[in-house]
């Protein structure tokens, strides 16, 4: 006889209370410079007409996803520090798992879409104003969201109906897919397969994409005649990289390195990175030091 689990334990992020205090503190800051930043970038982007270019529709759009993404499970967590009794009902957990998934896997294909468009803008700018018209920019939007949904919502319904009768403890700080199968008193090695393929064309597919655009954007950065245009590209390009870099090396190993079983440690520090710290750097990097931005935000407090 089992009893069917109505809610989960997430033990968190730490084990003392004056640890919690600490990271609530620092995650409070995050989140909020997480909110500042992306939201000064689709304020300034919307407002400024010199800023109504390709370019700046995805990084609005890109604003507008880490906004969502952050969202799913930073104000749970939060709350979860300050309480003793960290635990989340059957049916959040499951919805935070959807959109966790959902709109980090649309974060990915959003930043393999904007270093194609950087690829088009450097590498054939003759052409980039006609490739990169609005219509196709709208429908590489679209099929972002789309193509993330179609990925990731079979695995998560499949999830969600399968038994769990206890325990209901999960090491980790949000629902995470890998701990739920581990949970569930009933066969899951299907869904994990699938789970695996799914991250395999998803993780490896958009960082190829990624990689290679900002190489070739690299390449005819070294064959411009000046060296001070040179110098500001590439100071750019490398910024980029660094993120993607940091973003993608954390994701892959935590999702699809050979026999990984979540609960580690480990799993909950490099979760952090990716779903934290890349999020609150990403604006700053992408789009607050770029000059154009800069002066949009100069001429918006002027007014």
């Amino acid at each position: 006889n089992h009893t069917r689990v109505m809610e989960f334990v997430l033990l968190g992020l730490a084990s003392s209370r004056h640890m919690e205090i600490i990271l609530f503190l620092f995650l409070l800051i995050a989140y909020l410079l997480i909110l500042l930043g992306n939201i000064t970038v689709i304020s300034i982007t919307l407002v400024n007409n010199f800023l109504q270019t390709p370019m700046y529709y995805f990084l609005r759009n890109f604003a507008l996803l880490e906004i969502t993404f952050t969202s799913t499970f930073i104000p749970s967590t939060l709350y979860n520090l300050l309480t003793e009794r960290k635990t989340i009902a059957l049916p959040g957990c499951f919805l935070q798992m959807l959109f966790f998934y959902y709109l980090g896997t649309c974060t990915l294909f959003h930043m393999a879409v904007m270093s194609l468009d950087r690829y088009v803008a450097i590498c054939s700018p003759l052409h980039y104003t006609t490739i990169m018209n609005n219509r196709f920019c709208l429908q590489l939007i679209l099929t972002c969201w789309a193509v993330s949904f179609l990925l990731i919502f079979p695995p998560t319904f499949m999830t969600v109906q399968l038994p769990f009768c206890g325990p209901n403890v999960m090491n980790h700080f949000y629902c995470d897919t890998s701990l739920l199968l581990q949970l569930s008193c009933t066969d899951t090695g299907f869904i994990e397969k699938l789970m695996f393929i799914i991250l395999i064309i998803i993780l490896p597919g958009t960082f190829i994409v990624t990689v290679v655009s900002y190489g070739c954007i690299i390449i005819t950065i070294f064959h411009m005649p000046s060296s001070a245009g040179r110098k500001k590209a590439f100071s750019t390009c490398s910024a980029h990289l660094i993120v993607v870099m940091v973003f993608y090396s954390t994701c892959i190993y935590r999702y699809i390195r050979p026999a990984q079983r979540g609960g580690q440690v480990s799993d909950k520090v490099l979760s952090f990175f990716f779903s934290v710290l890349t999020q609150m750097l990403n604006p700053y990097i992408y789009s607050l030091r770029n000059k154009q931005v800069k002066q949009g935000l100069k001429e918006s407090i002027l007014r």
